[in-house]
This record gives structure tokens, sequence and C-alpha cells, in this order.
């Protein structure tokens, strides 16, 4: 009896311990738990030195996945894939000093394309912060232009909180990353964990619904219009606002355009749909943004390659410009009605001051006429010879055909992502993942491996170019390690497509280091990452391959497609050039 005595002892004595009120945890612990209370399962990162603590508590535990990558830049992208395909917040972890530089380039694309993400970095002991320490970087200074918030914690006891906050800023209003960086003493001081419920931060209050008044001016004004138009932005897609916008624009009868990042905000097979706009969107797009006489801008930012040349951007329109962010509105172009709120709520409060009866919606019948006359240039036509050389454009319409429209899309920057975007109907939000604001090469692949990780059981395809690709190739390894079946859909005309084209438009055809004339043998190095390599030469064998190529549907295929070097991307608004002034072919 006493030794049953005795264990009963020790086992009350052992949940006492382990009680998450009492117990003393040291900073890792604190970190992992920190993650768990957040609902953080998956964390994007790469060791070193001042982050060894966390790394060895997270090996201890099988509450949150780790996904060791092979640069951090890629950690950050496979983050961005991963937050963009499911709308959860993505999380990184790297350590100090280059770890941090080297995820700078990802943070900024997340920053410029509005990627809810927490990228902790690890930071040199407090007591070193200043005098030059080994892998030190001032991570807060270098990330502040390029962030929605940064934090250094400085004490373990201000850790929850951080953590609690950072994830709250980076997930609300309009998304963004938030840095936190962690100096590794913090990592191993002790405290009894408890995790705040509030973030507690009354200078941050996102404006959620839009101004009454404002919706009633903006209703008027769509009640007036004789060739208005809806031109939707990726904060559609963030705000989860999809369905309303397609109330919205099915109950008004409004032509509506998407930009690059709002592509499946609105599905691309609905007659509705004018394609994208801008720089290389459609001809019948762009001409009605111009003639319009209503713009309804729903979270889009009138970035300058949908604008063209200011002074001859939308010369009859009034705008309505809805956004959560309020620096967002009339930064670029006036807005007449501004509308600060979520894309979601203003939208749902918008419809339904239009359908109370208080408002006649006009017929736009003629308007549609003029619409369809412009769409019978046909903008995106292509011609593809059978016997010739393989257009890219073809294996983009292949891939669409093959797949349904069905597949989550990442791409990198250039000819290739302008195609895609111009061929490839999305009908659904999250299914386009692509790099917007800041146009970052070697973003397709790691990207694919978050939206692959995300989602298991779905078709995932990079379309790449032979120069993107190699930017972040090293990420094949990590594809290997944890068994990702992404499909890389490689467009190789060698060159540097896009630079290429503006060479020719703009500097005389010269091809300033734009040639790339020692390209590796891309099926070989996907072989020796173990992965299954295809090259495809001939229009007639595209279909076939990517049948093929689907077909595997537990392998990483590297499909490289020989494609014609001189193909260019129609329509193009030149630099300087107002929207309405496009070349056409």
């Amino acid at each position: 009896m006493l030794s049953v005595r005795l264990l009963s002892n020790r086992m009350d004595n052992l949940k006492q311990s382990s009680n998450p009120e009492t117990q003393e945890l040291n900073g890792a612990e604190i970190f992992i738990r920190c993650l768990v209370e957040e609902g953080a399962t998956t964390v994007f990162g790469y060791p070193g030195g001042a982050v060894l603590h966390i790394y060895d508590e997270l090996h201890k535990q099988q509450e949150v996945d780790h996904i060791l990558v092979r640069h951090e830049q890629g950690a950050v992208h496979a983050a961005e894939g991963y937050a963009k395909s499911t709308g959860k917040v993505g999380v990184v972890l790297v350590t100090s000093g280059p770890g941090a530089t080297n995820a700078v380039t990802g943070i900024a694309d997340a920053y410029m394309d509005s990627v809810p993400l927490v990228v902790f970095t690890g930071q040199v002991r407090t007591a070193l912060i200043g005098n030059d320490a080994f892998q030190e970087v001032d991570t807060v200074g270098i990330t502040r232009p390029c962030v929605k918030h940064n934090i250094l914690v400085k004490k373990v006891e201000d850790l929850p909180l951080a953590v609690k906050r950072a994830f709250h800023i980076a997930g609300t209003g309009r998304p963004g990353p938030v840095v936190v960086d962690i100096p590794k003493d913090v990592t191993e001081q002790s405290r009894v964990f408890s995790y705040p419920q509030d973030p507690d931060m009354r200078s941050y209050q996102p404006t959620l619904e839009g101004h009454a008044g404002q919706i009633k001016r903006a209703a008027k004004l769509i009640a007036k219009a004789e060739r208005p138009i809806i031109y939707s932005g990726g904060g559609v897609i963030s705000s989860g606002a999809h369905e309303e916008l397609a109330e919205f624009t099915r109950l008004t009868g409004f032509p509506i355009t998407n930009t690059l990042m709002g592509l499946g905000a609105f599905p691309g097979t609905d007659p509705q749909f004018i394609q994208m706009l801008g720089m290389h969107g459609s001809y019948e797009a762009n001409m009605a943004m111009h003639h319009s006489d209503v713009l309804i801008a729903v979270g889009a930012r009138f970035d300058d390659r949908i604008t063209g040349r200011l002074d001859g951007f939308c010369p009859y329109a009034k705008v309505i410009h809805v956004d959560v962010d309020p620096s967002s509105i009339s930064k670029n172009f006036r807005a007449h009605i501004p509308v600060v709120g979520d894309a979601r709520k203003v939208l749902r409060a918008l419809t339904d001051e239009l359908r109370d009866g208080k408002h006649s919606l006009p017929d736009v019948s003629p308007w549609w006429g003029q619409i369809r006359e412009w769409a019978k240039k046909d903008s995106f036509a292509y011609q593809q010879d059978m016997d010739g050389e393989i257009k890219p454009q073809y294996v983009l319409d292949q891939l669409y055909q093959q797949t349904g429209g069905d597949a989550f899309v990442t791409s990198d920057v250039g000819q290739h992502q302008m195609w895609v975007a111009q061929l490839y109907k999305f009908t659904q939000p999250r299914r386009w993942i692509n790099s917007g604001g800041l146009g970052t090469m070697g973003f397709g692949l790691p990207a694919a491996m978050g939206v692959q990780l995300a989602h298991p059981d779905e078709l995932v395809c990079c379309v790449t170019g032979e120069a993107s690709i190699q930017m972040c190739i090293q990420e094949l390894s990590t594809c290997r390690q944890y068994g990702l079946p992404i499909k890389i859909i490689n467009l190789n005309n060698r060159y540097m497509g896009m630079v290429r084209q503006w060479q020719d438009f703009f500097y005389d055809s010269r091809y300033a280091m734009s040639y790339m004339d020692a390209l590796p043998d891309f099926v070989k190095l996907a072989e020796s990452y173990g992965h299954v390599g295809m090259k495809i030469e001939k229009p007639k064998d595209v279909e076939p391959a990517l049948r093929e190529i689907l077909s595997l549907k537990d392998r990483l295929v590297f499909a490289d497609f020989i494609t014609d070097p001189r193909e260019n991307v129609f329509p193009m608004i030149a630099p300087g050039a107002a929207h309405n002034e496009m070349i056409l072919s």
C-alpha cells in the first residue's frame, strides 16, 4: 500500500508540474505553445545558431510540422503559397544574419501582394545587439520598409503577446507580413506560460464596415451610369468576398474585369467577365475602362501596370473606390466616392442598398453592344503551326484543357506568367498563385510547395521559364524530401523572355545579357534530384506529354517544353502610353 501511495503522490506531483497555469517553460517551449494557440500547424524554415533552442523543441513535439527548405527565400515563398491558397497566416522561421537577409526578398514580395505572414527571425543575444556580433544584422531596421509591422522581443515575458499581436496584425485589415525578431537568450529564459486572448492594440483598429452615407452615394451614382465597369483586385480574394462580388455583378449586369492578382475572384468563364485588364490585358477590358463613365474599384490599388499614363486613364469616369486600407484610396488615382471597409461587408451593403427598391438599375445593353464589338479583336489569339515550333500559348491552352481549369497554378515572373493569366480560365479564388507587385523570379516552385503541402490531394502546377526556375531550383531537393508531386511546366525559349521582348520593342533588338546560352539539361537535373524529367520539342507531342505528366499523380515531373524564342506577349501597353494605346500584334 505504501508503494501505491508513493506512486500516487508522484503522479499528483507530475500532474501539478504539467499544469499550464503553473508550469515554467523556457522561451523556446513558449514559442511552440504560442504557435499551437494560434492554430499554426506548418512552419517553413531553415535552422541556424540563433534559433537552435527553438529547433530542439520543434524536434520534441508533434503538433507543428516543420518543412525544411533549401534557402530562406524559398521558405517565405512557400509560406506565401500556403497563405494565398488557404487564407491562413503563413509562418516562417529562420536564423539571424544571413538567414534574415535571405528572407527579405520574400518578405518584400508578401508586402507588395498583401500576403498574411509571420516571419520569426533569430537574433544574437540581447547583450550583443549593436556589437557587430557573429551573424548579427539589424533585422528590424532592414525589414521596416517592407513589413506591415515588426517587433524585437527583449524579454521572455514579452514573447506571448508579441506572437499574439503578430498573427493579429498579419491577418486582419489589409493583410501583410509581420517580422518578430527573437534574441537567442530569450529562447533560454523561463517563465510561467500564459497566452493572451486579446492582442491589446487600441491603436490598431482596421475599419471593416463601410460608411452608410458613402454606400448610399455610391448606389445613386451606379443608378445613373450608362457605361459602368467593375474593376476588382486581389483584395476581393483576401477578404473572401468572391461570392458577394458575383452577387453584386449579376444583380447589376455590369461588365467586370480582374487585375492579375484578382483572377478567380469572378469566374473566368462567365459571360460578364471581359478578361484581365492592364499592360497585357484584353483589348475589350482596357477600352471599356477607358470609355467608362462609372468605375467601381473593389480591392484594387490602381498600380502603374493597370493605369498606364495617369493623365490618360479613365478620363470620363466617376470613381467609386472600395478598400480596407485608407492609404490606398486616391494614392494613385482620385476616388470621387471613397468607401473604406472590408470588401465583403461593403459589397454586401451595396448590394442590399441597390436591391431595396430605392434605385433603378440602368439599362446597359447598348454598352454591352460596344464591348462585344471590341471583343471581336480576339486580342489573346495565336496561331500554332503543328509542323513548326511550339507556341508557349499552345502549351498553356492544352494545360487548361487537360486539367479542366481545376488545378492550382503557380507561376514565376515574365512572359509565361502573362500567358497563364490570359489563357487559363480561373473559376475559383485562391487557385492562381503568382508574384504581382514585386515580380519575383524564383517565386513559382517554392510557392507550389506551400500550395501542395496545404492541399496534398490536389493537382498543383508550376508554370515557369528557364531563367526563373533557376532562381530557386534547389527547392527540388525539398520536394524530394517531402514527396511533393508538383508538375513543373517549363516554357523554355532560351531567353529571359520578357526582357528580350522589351529589348525588341524599345532597344533596337540589342539582346544585352538576356540570352541564356549556358542552360543545364533540365531532364538530367530533375532526375538527379530523384524526379521525372521530360523534354518536349514538337507541337504534336504537347497534348500526349501533358496527359502523361498528369497521369503521374505521385511524382514530381519537370516538363521542359522547347518553345518559339521569338514569341511576344500581346496586347501590350508601352511604358508611358495611356491604357487605350495598345500594341495588338
